[in-house]
Order: C-alpha cells, then sequence, then structure tokens
C-alpha cells in the first residue's frame, strides 16, 4: 500500500532533526519540529515548518515522552514520524504505538527491531541464517560458576557484555580466570542499573579488532541491498569519533563476502528501511582476513555515520527512507550501486580533551566551519550549547578521489574552523586525522 507522505514529525533535536528537514523540504514534505525547554530557539526549530513544545529540559521529560510526541503529532497534522537516531528509534513498544495511532512510522517493524535489541538472541538469529557470529556462550544460564566455565573453554582474555547493552555500558573485558567472578558482579550491576537487564553473554576478545559496519536498505516488495562497507574503528570509550567508508584495506573479495552477510542477516528479518549489520573484524594478521570476521549487533535505524555512505554512493539515504515508508520501492537495484572516492567524517564535540573531555557548554558566540567539506550541523552562531543532551555540535564530512585526499581535507577544514568560547575537540580530531597509525 502507498500513502505519500506530506507532513512528517522529526521525534529528535538537533543535528538528525536539521538533516532530515533538509530532504524533507527538497521532497515537498511539511515539517514538524518537537522541542523541549532548552531548545525553544534551537536550530531545528527555526528550520521547521511548524514546532510543537513537549516538555521541560530533561530528555526523559521531553524527547523520550512517547505518548507527548505522538499527541504533537496529531495535534499539527503530520502523518508520519521519524526518529532520527538515538532517544526513541529503537525502542520497538513506541514504534508500535505510532503505527496504532494510526500514523507512518519511518523506521523498520517493531517486530524488526525487538529481534535485533538483544545481543544474545540476535545473534542465534543471525547463527541460524548463515552469519558468521563472534565465537562464545549467549546462552540462558547466567549461573557464575557455569558462565566462569564458558569463559575457560572460550579462551581468555573474554568479553562479558550486557545483552541489553549498548554504548559500551556493561562491558568487562577480563584476561584471566582469577578476574571473572568481580568483572561479572560488576558487569551485572552496571546491567542492571542502565538497561533494567541483568543478562550476560561472553565472547572471545579480539585483540586487534576492526570495527567494520554495513549500510543495508529494504523496501515493503521484498528487496533488500547493500551500500556498501563503513569502517568506525576510531573510538574512544567505546564511542566513534571518526568513520569512513569505504574500509580501507578491504578486497573486493571480502567485501562481496561481508556485504552478502549483511543481506542475509537483513533477510532474516523481513528488514524495511535504513539499517546496519555491525562486524567485528581480527586484523592481528595485518589484513582483513574474511574468515575472521563476525556478526557483532544489528542497528535498526539511521546511523551518525550516514553521511560517509552518501558521499561514496550519490545517494540520500533520509529520501530512501521517506520513499520506503510511503510504500515504494527501493530506487536503485544492487547492480546500480557503485563506490565512488573515499569518504571521512569527523565529530566535532563540544567538550574539552584537555580536562579529560568534560563537555563544554555556553553560547557559540563565534562559530564558523570551513565550508570547503560537507558540515551536518544542529547549531549556528549564537546557539547556546545545553547540558542536558549530547555534546556533539557538528559533523564534518570530506570527500575526494582517495583516502589520503579525504583525510588532509577533512584536516585542513578542521583546522580552518573557528569556536569560540566553548571548547571543543577540533585539534584532538586533527592529530587522529594526522596519526601515522
Amino acid at each position: 500500500m502507498s500513502q505519500k507522505i506530506k507532513s512528517l514529525l522529526i521525534a529528535n533535536r538537533g543535528e538528525i532533526a536539521c538533516r532530515i528537514i533538509r530532504t524533507a523540504r527538497d521532497m515537498g514534505i511539511r515539517t514538524v519540529a518537537v522541542y523541549s525547554d532548552a531548545d525553544a530557539k534551537a536550530l531545528h526549530v527555526q528550520e521547521a515548518d511548524a514546532a510543537v513544545h513537549i516538555g521541560a529540559s530533561a530528555a526523559r521529560e521531553s524527547y523520550l515522552m512517547g505518548e507527548k510526541i505522538i499527541a504533537a503529532a496529531k495535534a499539527s497534522g503530520a502523518e508520519a514520524i521519524h526518529p532520527g537516531y538515538g532517544f526513541l528509534s529503537e525502542n520497538a513498544e513506541f514504534a508500535q504505538a505510532v503505527i496504532d495511532a494510526g500514523l507512518i512510522w519511518v523506521g523498520p517493524a517493531p517486530a524488526s527491531i525487538t529481534a535485533m535489541g538483544l545481543k544474545d538472541a540476535a545473534k542465534k538469529l543471525m547463527a541460524e541464517a548463515g552469519v558468521p557470529v563472534t565465537p562464545g556462550y549467549m546462552g540462558a544460564n547466567q549461573d557464575p560458576a557455569f558462565l566462569a566455565q564458558q569463559a575457560a573453554e572460550i579462551g581468555y582474555p573474554v568479553l562479558i557484555k550486557a545483552v541489553a547493552g549498548g554504548g559500551g555500558k556493561g562491558m568487562r573485558k577480563v584476561d584471566d580466570a582469577a578476574d571473572f567472578a568481580d568483572a561479572l558482579a560488576s558487569c551485572q550491576r552496571e546491567a542492571t542499573a542502565s538497561f533494567g537487564n541483568a543478562h550476560v553473554l561472553i565472547e572471545k576478545y579480539i585483540q586487534r579488532p576492526r570495527h567494520i559496519e554495513v549500510q543495508v536498505f529494504g523496501d515493503t516488495h521484498g528487496n533488500i541491498v547493500h551500500l556498501f562497507e563503513r569502517d568506525c574503528s576510531l573510538q574512544r570509550r567505546h564511542q566513534k569519533v571518526i568513520e569512513e567508508a569505504p574500509a580501507p584495506g578491504v578486497t573486493p573479495y571480502t567485501r562481496e563476502l561481508i556485504c552478502s552477510a549483511a543481506v542475509r542477516a537483513a533477510k532474516a528479518v523481513n528488514y524495511v528501511g535504513a539499517g546496519t549489520i555491525e562486524f567485528i573484524a581480527d586484523s592481528s594478521k595485518g589484513f582483513i582476513d574474511p574468515d575472521l570476521v563476525w556478526f557483532m549487533e544489528m542497528n535498526t535505524r539511521l546511523q551518525v555515520e550516514h553521511p560517509v555512505t552518501e558521499e561514496i554512493t550519490g545517494v540520500d539515504l533520509v529520501e530512501w527512507q521517506l520513499r520506503v515508508a510511503s510504500g515504494e520501492p527501493l530506487p536503485l537495484r544492487q547492480d546500480e550501486l557503485s563506490i565512488d572516492g573515499h569518504a571521512i567524517e569527523a565529530r566535532l564535540y563540544a567538550e574539552d580533551p584537555a580536562k579529560g573531555f568534560l563537555p563544554s557548554v555556553g553560547r557559540l558566540e563565534f562559530f564558523e566551519l570551513d565550508g570547503s567539506v560537507r558540515i551536518d550541523t544542529g547549531v549556528c552562531q549564537g546557539s547556546e550549547v545545553s547540558p542536558f543532551y549530547d555534546p556533539m555540535i557538528a559533523k564534518m564530512i570530506a570527500h575526494d578521489l582517495d583516502r589520503e585526499g579525504a583525510i588532509q581535507s577533512l584536516a585542513w577544514a578542521l583546522n580552518d574552523s573557528k569556536i569560540w568560547p566553548v571548547k571543543n575537540n577540533a585539534a584532538f580530531l586533527i592529530n587522529a586525522l594526522e596519526h601515522p597509525d
């Protein structure tokens, strides 16, 4: 069933809200923003055609209030809701509530979100679909002695992971059997506090990991394609810092194997919309051995790093999301997609690397980014950086003929950007880009 979206509510804020508004406007779709007290004068509110206030500054009283967002959509005449990423984007109950309210959900079916939401269940599903998974234990038996025995059989070092975890929370590396019991208890406490679920799985710890993920896209007509891979290995505290596409050192043969596995994974859950299949690769041989690449998890939403894929494929992924949600087939077939050049993205944060990366807040008295590269931002000169949300203020994305050119272009653009007095991580990003490793 096809229903063209004429009016779209964006259940998010900041950079991703502005990004979605840009594509919706190009498609002739009316946009509705939602905002908290802290965001009353925010850029996404100014750029949307209409805006609805949904609550206090804290996210739990505004952007995480599903019923308020649905009420805002109905009151503003929006027919569809795009969740962006973060907040409620991977909340199956919210997705179902949107559908039950008679609105279009711009995202995968709630059942797909649920199937991929718990790491242990997702891994079992992937193994059944013939997708390689990291060696480990993902069973129901959570007895500490039994888990210790499993860890010994897998072989140290191992990683204990909360099945409902994410963002590096509920995760412990254990190098020795003597440390296992304490690490397990600590991991379970954090998992309970953060996710309300103490269950863990145990995985072989990969000594020289590369984080390689594949952008997949499905429609309601049974078509699923991949848009090649990204490399997101440059991370700090398990949070991505620099992302690029395609992944360096991946041969066409390895790319074909990884990307076909990603398509199999998406087909296993009848996936519709934009999603990312994340793999972990052991690079200890100095290259990516296709036999040492394993499924890690699936993100059932648009990713922060989606622009690098857009730059190398020429595809607007938000446009595809809106077309698929309207019931249209995918605009391109697999054989019509190809890689053009290299793209690299850096996340510009309002934080102070000199003080342990503490968030920096306040008014952006001066904010001028070098426009020689693509800039996705949710702030402008005069904007307030508040303490209530993620401190990312912009993404800067360079696209060039090759990797070296993209790295140099991005480093130059970061160097020529001026932000004051809010502290930021531009110098740290330049150092990372220019580091020999």
